[in-house]
């Protein structure tokens, strides 16, 4: 290629860089394997490093691929977290031992696991944390303090009350986490995440801490940036250090003292891989003298100390035995390869997932075919291709009956996805009865699926209203039911009657309609009628709804089906209304319209409670403070939030005031 040719190759690779980078960092739903990111990545950097004249300042070979969000609070990093360099072969490792050796002698290495996250920075002050952020450019990162705050491993309280402490860690989801959550939205027909690093990212960055909670993130705390009270000299003592404060730390690392050993120990880690319970793209090599790393020191993107070396994804050929159709809660087709069982990863595997048929139609995947298999995100087993058809194959169709009742199938909608079209298939009634007496729906304790199973073998129910015509006597017909046991579920049941509304309507498993839409709902209507009689422009009308959303809800109550089914719910005694209805807020309240930040701990509410009251009040509650607060509701050990309030000229309140507030809102 000419020169002209190799800079347009250059300006393609960086415009490619940068749009993956955007799907990666910012928007948690990449496009493209982490291998194929980062061969784009190496052929940019040998282009510019063979032509120097065409590196760019701009450059994504030059700076951190993400950037903080506007909708979380910027952070200024006072010590840069910086990116680490790549390396993929042992020749590379050895490149990188000669280039430290030239500045120091008998270097010690640290060879450790590198855990495939978020990378953040928690801050301590005499001990106590009191901020979180993400990495961001490596220069500005995101305030996520109260997101922090809800990842159990990461101390509140450290062991010893240092004056000033500044750690970094990579936040992650365990590969149980991972799989009950990619589980949980396949069962509610969402596009689920694609490996844990974005579960994990995309969880850490929620405006709703609540949502972070509940996806159970955890956090190995790797390094300190800043310290204050404490000389730390080698990045070992650095790790029993953080270990003695109650951290979390890598679970195991090695020295060594050249490359050679090196080398060995990366294979030795790789070889690991599918014993961990969390996921590892590679491992990392630091120099363990501090002083050292000082006189190596960094260039405008990477620590010269330190080396990440990137395993390649392995790939395997097997024979594709069968694809097999399940019928899923919302009556999606899906299909699923049955192959000769290999181990991929470090752990055996026969089935992947071939999502839909457009998936198959594009991969030209026939039954007898030699296909190529890997693990996306080294999770969950994908066809990757074709390797070679069998003689006589033919491409596959997906069937024009339910495999489960025999009903017609269509799409919908212009939908990728086939559907059941028989609502009382027995496939789907069973994804239906999973679904409605789980936590989030009618939580109901002790109806897990053997259960259900069981019942639905007996007769005993035939959809989820069935099980509030249940006796005492039907539970102990089920093989090993005891009376304790069968009283304890037929109270349970009882129980569930009393349930608030959304509950309700989110155990119906209308489409689009998850939990938070079904509070929506609630709050919105009132009642189950009134949402029953509602037009979709009515239902649109609703915060936070939108076109097809309101659409669904209308067309789900419109069915002749589900009209029965709103008498039978009402027949059978389930609350159709909000427990607690709100009393609409009077436009001369003092909270109408206005946003409360609340902060530290108050000494006669809960935050919960406090932010229940706000916004009855007719007030909205944020989690971070921007401009746009009106008020900080501060109690003891408020920390950075009333800090950056009072900078903004925010309004403080405290208990008292809020009392003071409260008392002249509802006299209006």
């Amino acid at each position: 290629m000419d020169i002209n040719e190799i800079k347009a190759r250059a300006e393609q690779l960086r415009s490619e860089i940068l749009y993956h980078n955007r799907r990666y960092y910012n928007e948690d739903s990449p496009e493209i394997s982490d291998y194929e990111y980062d061969m784009l990545l190496r052929e940019l950097e040998e282009i510019e490093n063979n032509y120097p004249q065409l590196k760019t300042p701009d450059s994504p070979t030059q700076r951190v691929g993400g950037e903080a969000a506007a909708k979380f609070s910027p952070v200024e990093h006072a010590v840069p977290m910086e990116s680490l360099h790549d390396s993929f072969s042992h020749g590379e490792i050895a490149d990188f031992d000669r280039r430290v050796r030239e500045t120091v002698s008998s270097p010690v290495y640290i060879v450790e696991p590198k855990i495939d996250g978020l990378s953040v920075s928690a801050e301590y002050r005499n001990g106590i944390f009191v901020r979180g952020s993400t990495r961001g450019d490596g220069l500005v990162g995101e305030d996520i303090t109260e997101n922090l705050k809800t990842i159990k491993s990461l101390p509140m309280k450290l062991k010893k009350p240092l004056p000033y402490l500044e750690v970094r860690g990579e936040v992650y989801m365990s590969i149980e986490s991972f799989e009950r959550v990619v589980a949980a939205q396949e069962e509610r027909d969402e596009k689920p995440f694609k490996n844990p690093r974005n579960a994990a990212a995309g969880s850490l960055r929620q405006k709703d801490a609540k949502i972070t909670k509940e996806r159970r993130l955890d956090i190995f705390v790797f390094n300190i940036q800043q310290i204050e009270g404490e000389e730390i000299t080698s990045h070992k003592q650095s790790l029993e250090f953080l270990k003695e404060l109650g951290f979390t730390v890598l679970p195991f690392y090695y020295e060594c003292a050249n490359a050679d050993e090196v080398t060995e120990k990366i294979e030795e880690i790789g070889a690991r891989r599918g014993e961990l319970a969390f996921q590892i793209d590679g491992a990392v090599i630091k120099l363990d003298d501090l002083e050292q790393r000082r006189l190596l020191g960094s260039t405008a993107k990477f620590p010269k100390w330190a080396e990440a070396y990137k395993y390649p994804p392995e790939e395997k050929e097997t024979e594709l035995l069968d694809v097999e159709i399940n019928v899923g809660r919302t009556g999606v087709l899906t299909p699923t390869a049955i192959f000769a069982p290999i181990t991929l990863a470090g752990t055996t595997v026969s089935r992947a997932t071939l999502h839909n048929e457009d998936y198959i139609r594009e991969k030209d995947i026939r039954i007898g075919d030699t296909v190529i298999l890997r693990k996306a995100g080294e999770i969950i087993p994908e066809v990757v291709s074709v390797s070679k058809h069998k003689d006589g194959s033919v491409p596959f169709r997906m069937p024009g009956v339910c495999p489960s009742c025999g009903s017609p199938v269509s799409y919908e909608n212009g939908e990728a996805a086939l559907r059941c079209t028989n609502t009382d298939c027995p496939a789907q009634l069973m994804r239906h009865m999973i679904h409605f007496v789980s936590r989030d729906a009618m939580d109901i304790d002790g109806l897990g699926e053997k259960v259900l199973a069981k019942l639905c073998e007996k007769g005993l129910i035939s959809s989820p209203l069935d099980l509030y015509r249940l006796t005492r006597e039907d539970i102990l017909t089920l093989e090993k039911k005891k009376d304790k046991s069968a009283d304890n579920l037929i109270r349970a049941i009882e129980a569930s009657k009393s349930n608030d509304l959304y509950r309700i309507v989110f155990a119906l498993g209308i489409r689009h309609i998850g939990q938070k839409a079904a509070k929506l709902l609630a709050d919105r209507f009132v009642t189950l009628d009134a949402i029953a009689s509602a037009g979709a422009d009515e239902i649109a009308a609703t915060e936070g709804f939108g076109e097809i959303m309101a659409q669904s809800v209308a067309a789900y109550f419109a069915l002749d089906e589900s009209k029965k089914l709103v008498e039978e719910i009402k027949a059978l005694g389930i609350n159709t209304r909000v427990l607690k209805e709100k009393k609409a807020a009077s436009e001369e309240s003092p909270f109408f319209g206005k946003t409360f930040v609340i902060t530290g701990t108050l000494p006669n509410y809960k935050r919960s409670e406090a932010a229940e009251i706000i916004e009855s009040l007719g007030g909205k509650t944020a989690s971070s403070v921007s401009k746009k607060t009106d008020y900080v509701l501060a109690g003891d050990e408020a920390g950075s939030k009333l800090t950056k309030a009072q900078g903004l000229g925010i309004t403080i309140i405290d208990e008292a005031e809020f009392d003071r507030m409260r008392s002249s809102a509802e006299e209006v």
